[in-house]
């Protein structure tokens, strides 16, 4: 097996900057002395079973991602090139472009999930020698619902806010309940995706690319996909208290209000 990585680096970390969290993307935030991105790479590059690894960063302000991350990415041996502008599919078709056809699988890898514990990447690419595409995932416990799109705040009429405006209220935003969802045979995917290459570039020959991950492709083409038993600690660093929890995870300390690309 031939494997080469693909690290997708191309989103806007949007909900992230939501929460008005300083700095750069996500991935420039320090966890344990070093970028996001860089702790990201760092699980594949020793690895003797990956031969290639492409980064594909953010299409807008490619050139900055560049200068902040090209450099150390290079003496690591990481490919870098530009993702897509509006979709992940995007980004990972660029990235396909950079491997060649000697490559017998592709694994495909979010590169906001820096805590990925080494024994569940060996179990993805011990069941890609056997299965033409394989996925992590962990069983859903939780109850789920479905919601309603439409969000209403709750705001307690206050005569005094005539005069004291917004200040000590305490506004909830609520949405309807719908349904409820029955969880059985649930699963939440996470990255790495392991795929037979030939199989992941048949996928992106089709004429519709939308999908929320790289198995959704191919289980439109009607092929099999296996699943393999996640991790819980293996999550994506979405919102600034995911960043909070990988630190813990980790096990690593101390904080500092400068990206970490900008302390070295």
């Amino acid at each position: 097996m031939k494997l080469a990585v693909i690290i997708a680096a191309g989103g806007k970390s949007t909900r992230y900057a939501q929460e008005g969290i300083p700095g750069c993307s996500k991935l420039d935030e320090e966890l344990g002395g070093r970028p996001v991105l860089q702790r990201t790479v760092e699980l594949f590059c020793k690895r003797d079973d990956v031969d290639l690894i492409v980064v594909a960063g953010p299409a807008e302000g490619y050139d900055d991602f560049v200068l902040r991350h090209g450099d150390k990415l290079g003496l690591m041996g990481v490919r870098v090139c530009e993702g897509g502008k509006t979709h992940r599919w995007e980004t990972v078709r660029n990235a396909l472009a950079e491997i060649d056809g000697s490559f017998t699988h592709i694994a495909v890898h979010d590169a906001a999930r820096p805590c990925t514990p080494i024994e569940l990447i060996d179990r993805m690419f011990e069941a890609a020698q056997k299965h033409d595409a394989v996925v992590p995932g962990i069983d859903v416990y939780d109850t789920l619902k479905r919601a309603s799109a439409d969000a209403q705040v709750d705001e307690d009429i206050d005569p005094l806010d005539a005069i004291l405006g917004d200040a000590g209220k305490n506004n909830v935003t609520v949405r309807a309940i719908t349904g409820s969802v029955d969880r059985a045979g649930l699963v939440a995917v996470q990255t790495p995706q392991v795929f037979e290459a030939a199989l992941l570039r048949r996928s992106y020959e089709q004429d519709d690319l939308s999908s929320t991950d790289d198995a959704g492709l191919i289980e439109r083409l009607g092929e099999a996909v296996v699943v393999v038993e996640g991790d819980p600690r293996n999550i994506k660093i979405t919102r600034g208290i995911d960043l909070k929890v990988a630190k813990a995870v980790l096990g690593t300390t101390g904080n500092s209000h400068r990206a970490a690309h900008k302390r070295f």
